[in-house]
């Protein structure tokens, strides 16, 4: 379970103190997959991980959109982002932080 994968979470307003911007822009970056959210206890919460340096990852957004358009389910793809991943070595999530995109996509790209 994705909850059991993050190590730290954090609310929508506090990715908005963090990120310098309103709650309802937090929101507009989960709609447009530059951020995303997963309910824990009904609340909407983030991965503290995919905001670097008070900036969203930037590379969550075209590994959402890619593994978007190989039909996973946002869930799915946010689990896949959490899951280790034989090919990388790794979750994904720990690559797409250390700036290693290209491999991310790659080992998605072998899921279609």
């Amino acid at each position: 379970m994705i909850a059991d994968q993050v190590e730290n979470w954090i609310t929508l307003d506090q990715a908005a103190s963090q990120l310098g911007i309103s709650t309802s822009k937090v929101r507009r970056l989960i709609e447009e997959h530059i951020l995303f959210a997963v309910k824990i206890d009904k609340q909407p919460m983030i991965p503290s991980d995919i905001i670097v340096g008070n900036e969203p990852l930037s590379s969550i957004r075209g590994t959402m959109l890619q593994l978007l358009d190989l039909g996973l389910t946002e869930a799915e793809a946010i689990e896949w982002l959490y899951e280790e991943n034989d090919v990388l070595g790794e979750k994904p999530i720990a690559a797409l932080v250390k700036g290693h995109k290209a491999p991310v996509r790659r080992a998605a790209q072998a899921l279609g």
